[in-house]
């Protein structure tokens, strides 16, 4: 199997995989180009590549002669034009919204594949790139929410009196929601969480914070950890708690979404309206519209004295370590294809194969995408 390891991008400063992790993939005798430069961003020089016994091409030249093509991000229009029926495509490009590059790959007869839908089961744990890379936006995101605050996150005992830690509100208690809470404590913060499972009641309280709990709230074990769609009465609940929560805080970490939909809106600008002045909202679900109704992604927002940031993408912010962990979990997947002397062996017998497979030989291979597609 020859694997072709593309550039990001954009300004995104992370790469699919670390030299460290190119040598593991030669080990198990994969032939790997590398583009020249694709590294750089994330602090790894092409030299490093080559040392692990990788060869450096044009990005053209990585087209031409790989059979796997990998990087994070979705091609752009330019890379799908150098696509072929004889390339595997893998990256993370989430075609439940992506649909329009899911017909392109259909059409085309490409063979697809797109690690945001590993499935959410223990034995894919290793390869879960949503996983890894919400640790590092949990994290991120209380670093950048203390160093914006307009006061101390932890409490203070002091000469000039006693300052009072931050109260820290987290929206969503999934892997980057629990990272939050982890960091936010650490910090000395008061943290309080709220979250329609009542199962993670249990964790939330292990990690020292506050459990925000509206009853009436529908669960779906199905659903793979994720929140569901709820009722109208549940919605008006909701709301008030987490508006009366978000006016006593001084920070507000937003991290609800569902898949393949917009992020409920869990913040309305009346609620942002009655919260302090100098508050901050960080707004991870910024990508899939936001948890917050005035979000812009990407963009930071100040309303009445409230700052509102729409990051979708810190993991980006920390390209070593954030690439270190998804390269982790590129290696666990690519093993699945990877025969005993190094050539591609494509299983659909197995599970996280074909769950995460979108397209191959002109055909839908998902069944969530499949449905999504069937009704659009």
């Amino acid at each position: 199997m020859i694997l072709g390891l593309l550039k990001e991008c954009g300004d995104e400063n992370r790469i699919a995989l670390l030299p460290e992790s190119v040598k593991t993939l030669i080990d198990l005798k994969v032939e790997v180009l590398v583009e020249k430069g694709a590294g750089e961003t994330a602090l790894s020089t092409d030299a490093d590549y080559l040392a692990v016994g990788a060869k450096a091409l044009p990005r053209d030249e990585v087209f031409k002669n790989a059979e796997v093509l990998l990087q994070i991000q979705a091609p752009e229009e330019e890379d799908i034009k150098k696509l072929n029926q004889n390339h595997i495509w893998i990256s993370a490009f989430n075609p439940l919204s992506n649909i329009d590059l899911v017909k392109t790959f259909k059409t085309m007869g490409l063979t697809s594949f797109s690690l945001d839908l590993i499935p959410r089961t223990s034995r894919a744990q290793s390869m879960d790139i949503l996983s890894s890379m919400a640790t590092v936006s949990g994290y991120k995101a209380v670093l950048e929410a203390a160093l914006k605050l307009p006061t101390f996150f932890p409490m203070f005992m002091t000469a000039a009196g006693t300052i009072r830690p931050a109260n820290v509100l987290i929206l969503g208690a999934g892997v980057a929601g629990l990272q939050a809470v982890a960091t936010a404590r650490k910090l000395g913060a008061q943290v309080s969480v709220f979250d329609v499972r009542s199962a993670v009641k249990e964790e939330v309280e292990s990690l020292g914070a506050k459990f925000v709990e509206v009853e009436g709230a529908t669960e779906d074990k199905s659903a793979g950890g994720y929140a569901v769609e709820q009722t109208d009465e549940y919605k008006q609940k909701q709301q008030q708690a987490i508006n009366d929560t978000a006016a006593k805080a001084n920070v507000v970490i937003s991290t609800a979404q569902i898949p393949g939909r917009t992020a409920p809106i869990l913040l309305s600008k009346a609620a942002v309206e009655n919260m302090k002045a100098g508050s901050i909202i960080i707004d991870l679900a910024a990508s899939t519209g936001g948890n917050c109704e005035l979000t812009v992604n990407n963009e930071t927002v100040v309303h009445q004295g409230v700052t509102i940031i729409g990051q979708s993408n810190y993991p980006s912010q920390m390209p070593i370590d954030a690439s270190r962990m998804f390269g982790k979990n590129v290696i666990n997947f690519l093993k699945l294809i990877i025969g005993d002397n190094g050539e591609l062996v494509l299983n659909f017998e197995d599970d996280i194969v074909k769950s995460t497979c979108i397209t191959h030989k002109k055909e839908l291979f998902n069944e969530r995408v499949k449905s999504r597609l069937e009704n659009k």
